[in-house]
């Protein structure tokens, strides 16, 4: 018989399950902004895997605690990504991550508590159902830390917003924040930042009292549509930035970011 999710011991993750619903908290205890440094990273590898089994609720809620949904990479972890089989196993686990988020039948509604950054906020654009705080953005800054846009970002942004926008927003790290996301359809919601949780909530229950079988093949047709996308540029960008790791660039942008300095890029 399959682990429960909930019997799954996590160190980055709280999930509770409430009638139909699941909600998973990204609640790091080294990184008050819920930085993705090697544990977080795996964890979320594993949540999404034992998701697909999940088959007990109706309804998902994604959700961070504190300030940030996740503040994206964590700069104490990028010097150990320099090393090819640390890479290699980023590698195969972002794959996994992104992959399995698609094939989680259950719906899922990101409830985003603050900024989505980097590997967050693909996984935030990923979801069903997208719930902000009115002082949450979304964020893709993969370029200014001289990496490509590896992790599904190049897939994903441009489906939302359009190819043009999407550049701008992966080319120049330009956050979208919470109203201009709801103009355009990414968010289904604004709210006041203490109200995210109860709002997040109730677009799951909504979800949840829906026929299950109806919604979960719905969703999982609509996302033949974002798969199409992730074949066409996901392994490309994810090969494409595994070379970045090991750039001068990126141990520049690296050094500049902790020396709270502008970075010099040389092209090498």
């Amino acid at each position: 018989m399959a682990t429960s999710i909930v019997d799954i011991e996590f160190e980055t993750l709280n999930v509770q399950r409430e009638g139909l619903v699941l909600t998973v908290t990204i609640d790091h205890p080294r990184s008050d902004l819920n930085a993705v440094d090697a544990n977080l990273h795996h964890e979320l590898a594993v949540l999404f895997s034992a998701l697909k089994c999940e088959d007990a609720v109706r309804a998902i809620v994604l959700t961070g605690s504190g300030r940030a949904f996740s503040a994206g990479g964590d700069m104490d972890w990028f010097p150990a990504l320099r090393d090819p089989a640390s890479l290699h196993r980023l590698r195969r686990e972002a794959k996994q991550i992104v992959w399995d988020l698609l094939d989680v039948e259950v719906p899922i509604v990101c409830a985003l508590n603050g900024s989505a950054v980097g590997l967050g906020a693909s996984i935030a654009l990923l979801c069903d159902v997208i719930v902000m705080s009115e002082a949450a953005s979304i964020i893709d800054p993969h370029v200014q830390v001289g990496l490509v846009a590896g992790d599904g970002g190049a897939a994903i942004w441009p489906l939302l917003v359009g190819p043009l926008a999407a550049k701008r927003h992966l080319m120049l790290g330009v956050p979208l924040g919470a109203e201009e996301a709801l103009r355009l359809g990414v968010a289904s919601e604004v709210c006041e930042p203490s109200d995210v949780a109860e709002a997040g909530r109730a677009w799951a229950e909504r979800l949840a009292a829906q026929a299950p079988l109806a919604v979960q093949g719905t969703k999982l047709a609509v996302n033949q549509q974002i798969k199409q996308a992730l074949i066409t540029s996901f392994d490309l960008s994810t090969s494409l930035e595994m070379p970045c790791f090991t750039s001068e660039d990126h141990a520049e942008a690296v050094d500049a970011f902790v020396s709270k300095r502008t970075p010099t890029f040389r092209g090498r």
